[in-house]
């Protein structure tokens, strides 16, 4: 049991670890008032993509928090529309905030990995489910995010992927926050609905599926294995394997 416990235990310090000299040694640490947000070229000139579109991104968040977290949102585009539709959920204003950077801009200098990539007759029937869970999410007063464990821009997202079903996605294990109970449930069917999971409070959990994978969750750190998409799960590096888009 001591052994198991070590191999636990390493799995979540040597992660954070190295994470955290990335950051030191890298370029994470610039002003984040000055940092880039221009596009990252993920994205066609909506004007020239006439199929519906569906984006699910993240990138490392602003200064220290980056060690450990991503901030993820969503874009969406109906057929034939010339612009594209972002909503992220920040720690400032009204938390739901709609087209408040570009739609594949980069996060204070982060560039953002892509986690769904749907288009045409595919996304076109999720675009109205997905606007849907927007404009009725429960956590959109002042005050009510809170970057740990949540409710947070991963929980918001969580929230989506679990009323849209038909995405078939998970986020990043980097993604703190998305293991908050949004409904208050400490247990039930995984998003996907291939799978199930149980939950404390955000802070500690377990979850088993087909598209999630094998996540534990240790006070909003993952550490897991996806073995449809073979990867490792650590907390501060995300995926060691194959990318989380198809």
């Amino acid at each position: 049991m001591k052994r198991y416990l070590l191999i636990l235990i390493l799995l979540v310090l040597v992660p954070v670890a190295y994470s955290a000299v990335i950051y030191w040694l890298g370029d994470r640490r610039e002003n984040w008032q000055s940092a880039d947000r221009s596009s990252a070229g993920l994205l066609p000139k909506a004007s020239d993509h006439a199929p519906a579109l569906i984006r699910v991104f993240a990138a490392r968040t602003v200064r220290w928090r980056g060690i450990f977290a991503v901030h993820t949102w969503i874009v969406v585009k109906e057929r034939g529309a010339t612009r594209y539709s972002r909503y992220d959920y920040t720690a400032w204003g009204e938390p739901i905030r709609i087209d408040g950077f570009l739609a594949d801009g980069r996060w204070f200098g982060a560039v953002p990995e892509t986690v769904v990539s749907l288009d045409g007759e595919a996304a076109e029937p999720l675009i109205p489910k997905i606007r849907s869970v927007i404009e009725n999410y429960r956590f959109k007063a002042y005050g009510d995010y809170s970057a740990w464990p949540g409710p947070n821009s991963n929980t918001f997202i969580q929230a989506i992927l679990h009323a849209v079903p038909e995405l078939n996605a998970v986020l990043p294990p980097t993604a703190i926050g998305k293991d908050f109970p949004y409904h208050g449930e400490w247990y039930g069917v995984t998003a996907s609905r291939t799978g199930v999971f149980a939950s404390l409070g955000g802070y500690l959990g377990l979850t088993i599926g087909w598209i999630e994978g094998i996540e534990l969750n240790l006070f909003g750190g993952v550490v897991g294995l996806d073995i449809r998409r073979p990867a490792l799960k650590l907390p501060g590096i995300g995926r060691l394997g194959l990318p989380l888009a198809q």
